[in-house]
């Protein structure tokens, strides 16, 4: 009898200590999923307030906070070159006028041709400013599953001029950050005055502005240069780029 009341107190308290245990956990999760709701409205909502006010990215903030300087001059996309847009197309997201953020076509065929840096050419432009306006510059397959949910976002509440105008003033060349400071930097002179080979070499060295150099290219920046405007002749050819010509 003493054995079996002993077992039977034993099970009692087994009984009483498990809604100890659950509460912490169900605790956790409540605020796990809180917090990301909280993330999620908070993206929504500078998402909205950023189609009418112009972004500020994490790398403005760092040189606010007292940084490194970094020129950086906003450049609406009508006052731009026309064939600079058009030069960002050809080189990065040939697509960009079809897909609404993602181009899983681009993606599944750098799946295929073995991953890794090949996933670069994956990267819509869409993706590459909500990177440059949310997340962080180093590579990982972390920061590329949040870049797929904030690009759809991103397309669904903006017109692609504006997501066309954001990464133009917001993408990293360099020392500088945006199309007129690298215009003003590379070529001294405007963005608005660029020539079709100037725009193309910014272009060009956006995927690697670091050591791609638009004012002193080497040979292999010229042969992918001939190859964008090749490609720039054949989107224009195909109305590839009507989503940013002027109306």
């Amino acid at each position: 009898m003493t054995g079996d009341r002993s077992q039977s107190e034993e099970a009692l308290g087994d009984r009483e200590l498990e809604p100890t245990a659950i509460k912490p956990a169900r605790f956790s999760l409540r605020r796990a999923i809180s917090l990301a709701l909280i993330v999620l409205a908070g993206l929504f909502f500078a998402t909205v307030v950023f189609r009418a006010l112009t972004p500020i990215s994490p790398v403005a903030v760092a040189e606010l906070l007292g940084g490194p300087k970094i020129n950086a001059s906003w450049l609406p996309l009508g006052k731009m070159s026309s064939d600079l847009p058009l030069a960002v197309i050809a080189s990065e997201d040939g697509r960009f006028c079809d897909h609404w953020g993602v181009d899983w076509a681009a993606v599944r065929d750098a799946i295929n041709q073995g991953g890794g840096a090949r996933l670069r050419g994956a990267s819509t432009i869409p993706m590459q400013v909500a990177k440059n306006l949310y997340l962080w510059p180093q590579r990982s397959y972390q920061r590329k599953m949040l870049e797929v949910p904030l690009a759809y976002l991103m397309s669904a509440l903006w017109p692609k001029k504006v997501v066309m105008e954001t990464y133009l003033n917001i993408a990293p060349w360099g020392p500088v950050i945006g199309a007129e400071a690298a215009s003003q930097y590379y070529f001294h002179k405007s963005a608005t005055a660029l020539t079709r080979q100037e725009a193309i070499l910014l272009a060009v060295a956006l995927p690697n502005p670091s050591i791609r150099n638009p004012a002193n290219p080497s040979p292999r920046m010229l042969r992918i240069a001939r190859a964008v405007e090749e490609r720039m002749r054949i989107l224009e050819s195909r109305r590839g780029v009507r989503c940013v010509e002027p109306a």
